[in-house]
């Protein structure tokens, strides 16, 4: 059955996606998308908690082995609603057909990323998911400059490619094959320096989608120049698959070593996930619009995915296989409901640009006559990515601090040291993203209406509380979802962690002596304990209440003028952190002159202000303008003289002839 439902997923998007590339019958190929997702969903909620059966596929050179694991089964999977809903509200773009083929492309990579086993066929579906991606975002032509950011992203990217397609080579060379499954055999007669630096390229090149430093600064101008049903789909499914390939490569590639050494790429990777955390967080906090403040925080989640993963690295060469599983577990609890909580959200924005026509997080009262549904959707989502209980994002965040927590079990000073400064560099980022969402969902969606404008589309609203629904539901039941991972855990880390994460209702980090929560029983005390709220309420009704305007300087009241803006709620923290953010503020005159010239009155006063990029100046400025000096100098080779372009291949075949003979 599982074969049956890949292959209508991956047919109904092929054929959605030769649908789009024609320009013809749109609105069947959306719901073609949305059918090959349903079936991927269902592929993995029957396939779990085993794996689907290794198949061959045409794909690369001659055929491919292809295999869903468990985890890969999970954040496929999970990722999927969100992928769903997104196909089916579509792009709010007018020209929609090149959006659904970009999300086309998009959906079969990360497919084949889930689950080819070559470096050759893995590379093609990684290259699909990234074009896609772009095209998805170019068709859509939501912003004034599109070109630029995706050049932009594209160029980070395919430099991360690079850097996999070298890792590729090395580990293919000591093992005799493409197949990832000598790999790891491969990877034990290594030197260790060559270890090293084969898992610093797969953390470079996996690390450029997932947004850790210095690769986040692409996340903004590219998310905002896209719909929030791009968003959904890059934040979701295709974040999910670049955390799949990394955790793979590094906990399945990366040989256990007992060392002096040993603790280095834990340490390292620990480390930068963690700085890239609180760097995105910052950055996040400080966006006025709906998709850039969302896409930094993607990376933010995904890199604080990553810092569990370098965790899970530090217990397994310490040999607590226990920590060690429980940390790879929650990471990817951690991307589960990022996944469902994010789409939620760009879904939202999605919602709020078809009714007022801009993604600006402006306070204009979104929620006050729209349907309840969507506002209930929409708490739910940014409570969870506020780590507020009981939602999904409260009980991974928990674990994750729970989980770091038991770092003075290691061996070693310098991964206890990372351990301790980790959890604090961790709790400054979970400060960060409360008030980040605080800001989100009260100036984005609450507030005075000051505008005429139409109502949010009953499919918005719909699909915003069905997916924010599903962020609960994850946290309710996660004493079941937990077994779904249990036989994996068991087979990668050799111990029955998942196991131990929970007892009974209640969720435990391997033991119930160190600390509890309980979600699904939160979900019962929690309505229980609102209920004092409202006997004080229904108490103090008895009492006439006197209702006055705000103080607003003794002035008159204007509220648009008064209301709190993006700005002003994050500006205590960009002045606090202005080391980090070095802000600029430009005021511009535009003044009137009498007739001898000397100005009389200001006609127009423009203020401008912005926070500076910390890579952006330094790293990649510099090698554009290398890159633009060095296409200068190789000008000459596009000549237009035949003859000399023969020459030039007749050498690179010499060439390639001497490479043979050695």
């Amino acid at each position: 059955m599982s074969n049956s439902l890949l292959a209508i997923g991956i047919a109904a998007w092929l054929l959605a996606g030769i649908l789009g590339l024609t320009g013809r019958a749109t609105l069947v190929a959306r719901w073609l998308l949305v059918i090959g997702c349903i079936a991927i969903l269902l592929l993995a909620l029957t396939t779990l908690p085993g794996s689907s059966p290794v198949i061959s596929v045409p794909v690369g050179i001659g055929w491919s082995s292809f295999m869903l694991s468990p985890d890969a089964l999970w954040l496929m999977g999970f990722g999927m609603p969100g992928a769903i809903l997104a196909c089916w509200l579509g792009s709010p773009a007018e020209r929609k057909s090149a959006w659904i083929f970009g999300a086309a492309v998009s959906l079969v990579g990360a497919v084949g990323v889930f689950g080819l086993q070559d470096a050759v066929s893995f590379l093609i579906a990684w290259e699909l998911m990234s074009l896609g991606g772009a095209v998805m975002i170019l068709g859509e032509n939501l912003a004034p400059e599109t070109g630029r950011p995706v050049l932009f992203m594209l160029g980070l990217l395919e430099a991360g490619a690079v850097a996999l397609m070298l890792a590729f080579l090395v580990l293919s060379v000591h093992a005799g094959s493409i197949a990832f499954a000598g790999f790891g055999t491969a990877a034990t007669t290594m030197p260790r320096s060559e270890q090293l630096f084969v898992g610093l390229l797969i953390l470079t090149g996996f690390g450029a989608k997932l947004g850790l430093l210095p690769f986040y600064e692409w996340f903004p101008g590219v998310y905002g120049a896209a719909s929030g049903a791009t968003g959904a789909l890059l934040s979701g499914v295709i974040l999910n698959g670049a955390f799949f390939a990394l955790g793979r490569g590094l906990i399945a590639w990366v040989p256990v070593d007992h060392s002096l050494t040993a603790s280095i790429p834990g340490i390292f990777i620990v480390a930068l996930a963690v700085l890239s955390a609180i760097l995105t967080a910052l950055y996040a906090f400080q966006q006025e619009g709906w998709r850039e403040l969302l896409s930094l925080s993607s990376a933010e989640n995904g890199s604080i995915a990553v810092c569990l993963l370098g965790a899970s690295l530090m217990f397994r060469q310490g040999g607590l296989m226990d920590l060690a599983g429980l940390a790879w577990t929650v990471s990817l609890l951690h991307l589960t409901g990022h996944a469902l909580a994010k789409g939620t959200m760009f879904l939202t924005a999605d919602g709020v640009y078809r009714r007022l026509g801009d993604y600006g997080l402006v306070q204009r009262g979104v929620l006050g006559d729209s349907s309840w549904i969507f506002g209930v959707g929409a708490l739910f989502a940014a409570m969870s990515l506020a780590a507020m209980p009981p939602q999904a994002g409260f009980v991974s965040e928990w674990y994750l601090f729970q989980t770091f927590f038991q770092g003075f079990h290691l061996s070693s000073l310098a991964s206890r040291l990372t351990a301790a400064l980790a959890g604090a560099g961790l709790a400054l980022t979970a400060a960060i993203a409360l008030a980040t969402f605080l800001k989100v969902f009260g100036i984005g969606l609450l507030g005075r209406k000051d505008y005429n404008g139409s109502v949010t589309p009953v499919r918005d609203e719909i699909a915003v509380a069905v997916l924010g629904t599903l962020v609960l539901i994850l946290a309710v039941g996660m004493p079941v979802w937990l077994t779904s991972l249990e036989p994996v855990v068991a087979a990668i880390f050799g111990t029955p962690a998942a196991t131990l994460m929970h007892d009974g209702w209640l969720l435990v980090p391997l033991t119930a002596k160190f600390a509890f929560i309980s979600p699904s029983k939160l979900i019962i005390a929690m309505p229980l304990l609102a209920l004092i709220p409202v006997a004080l309420l229904l108490l103090s009704m008895r009492r006439p209440v006197r209702v006055a305007p705000v103080w607003y300087g003794g002035r008159e009241q204007d509220p648009r003028r008064s209301g709190t803006t993006a700005l002003t709620f994050s500006n205590a923290l960009r002045t606090f952190y202005s080391f980090v953010y070095r802000p600029t503020v430009e005021t511009e005159r535009e003044q009137a002159t009498e007739g001898n010239g000397k100005p009389y009155f200001t006609r127009r006063l423009v203020f401008t202000h912005d926070i500076a990029p910390i890579f952006g100046p330094y790293l990649f400025a510099p090698l554009e303008s290398l890159v633009k000096a060095l296409a200068c100098r190789l000008r000459i080779i596009q000549s237009g003289h035949l003859n000399f372009y023969l020459a030039l291949i007749g050498l690179l075949l010499v060439g390639i002839l001497v490479i043979a003979l050695l």
